[in-house]
């Protein structure tokens, strides 16, 4: 481990890359029901036009 970690670290330095292909795993189940929420608008807050709104927001009882 402590060579590939060495001889990976070389290389990006030297080509100014990450030497092997990173691939996204498949997503699962809670993170496909959030994807899905978003595109239909579905379980979003509302809209802040500043921080400070925002904060308000946050630090509100209910």
């Amino acid at each position: 481990m402590t060579t590939f970690f060495t001889i990976s670290a070389k290389q990006a330095v030297r080509e100014q890359r990450i030497p092997f292909a990173i691939s996204m795993d498949i997503p699962n189940a809670d993170t496909i029901r959030a994807i899905d929420d978003v595109k239909h608008g579905k379980n979003l807050s509302r809209a802040f036009s500043s921080v400070e709104e925002l904060m308000e927001d946050l630090n509100a009882e209910d």
